[in-house]
């Protein structure tokens, strides 16, 4: 069993959006896909979407699991029921996250799972930040789910219940500040930002994608190519790698003889990857082995 996984609540049509957003476009993707990578890059297990039945989805990260939530109109304590359930015997704890959070930074998601993970006796981490609780912004328990199930059946839908039934540990923005890489890289708690209507949308759309670094090795360092470190505004691999005049496969992938490791790990050759303010790409040669 893994330590964390993701829960990624799809959402359906938005009244005040007049249009899904899982898929409104994000810097060449979607918020659903960009959401999903995320929360995937900050976890160590799967990642799951729960959306309405029968909902159409847009393209989603390879491995994302998705379940259909059983009741239809019954909140967000019915998804993270239906989340955590899916990921009973896979994982401990698990981030739940909403899709319409354009600005969620890995290093918010691991420190607030890290609360989950350093005390076996609490539940949920729940942020309240800019204001606000955050329970689609947070860490549950995945032994949570019979008890979210049963709130779900007795009509007791809203996420106050269930932390009122459990340990609930809550992080003001002290808190999460005083964490250096969020200080850092989320000084505003952006990552909880979320999207309500086309003007929310709009802005968020027209803020400057993330500041990363970008280095080359190997035979990619010579030629046109600047080797680096050199900084850039990217949100994705590819814009990373354009950045840098490296080429793509007509699939939307790096070239064939490229590899990207992000912050020195996580490999990827997926120009949809994406990014986030402080990240470090490492591109490489695959056909050299860098």
């Amino acid at each position: 069993m893994t330590v964390s996984a993701g829960v990624v609540l799809a959402g359906g049509q938005s009244a005040r959006m007049g249009t899904p957003k899982a898929a409104l476009e994000w810097h060449g993707s979607t918020l659903l896909y960009r959401t999903v990578a995320i929360v995937a890059r900050a976890t160590c297990g799967p990642v799951v979407v729960v959306r309405a039945s029968r909902q159409e989805l847009p393209e989603l990260p390879k491995g994302t699991q998705v379940i259909d939530d059983p009741r239809p109109g019954k909140g967000p304590v019915q998804g993270i029921a239906a989340g955590l359930a899916a990921l009973e015997g896979h994982a401990e704890a698990a981030f739940i996250s909403s899709t319409d959070m354009p600005f969620l930074h890995p290093a918010f998601i691991r420190r607030v799972l890290r609360v989950v993970a350093a005390d076996a006796g609490t539940d949920v981490a729940l942020p309240v930040a800019r204001g606000y609780p955050q329970p689609l912004a947070a860490a549950y328990r995945v032994s949570l789910a019979a008890t979210a199930e049963r709130l779900v059946e007795q009509d007791r839908l809203r996420p106050a219940f269930l932390f009122s039934e459990c340990v609930t540990a809550r992080l003001d923005d002290a808190a999460l500040k005083a964490d250096p890489l969020i200080g850092a890289l989320d000084p505003d708690l952006d990552s909880v930002v979320n999207i309500n209507t086309p003007g929310d949308y709009q802005e968020a759309r027209a803020r400057l994608a993330p500041e990363v670094t970008v280095q080359l090795f190997g035979t990619l360092a010579t030629g046109d190519s600047p080797r680096g470190p050199l900084s850039v505004r990217a949100a994705t691999v590819g814009a990373a790698a354009s950045a840098v005049r490296l080429p793509f496969g007509r699939d939307g992938t790096l070239a064939r003889h490229v590899t990207a490791a992000l912050n020195g790990d996580q490999i990827t050759r997926d120009g949809a990857t994406p990014l986030a303010a402080g990240d470090t790409v490492y591109f490489m040669s695959a056909d050299a082995g860098g």
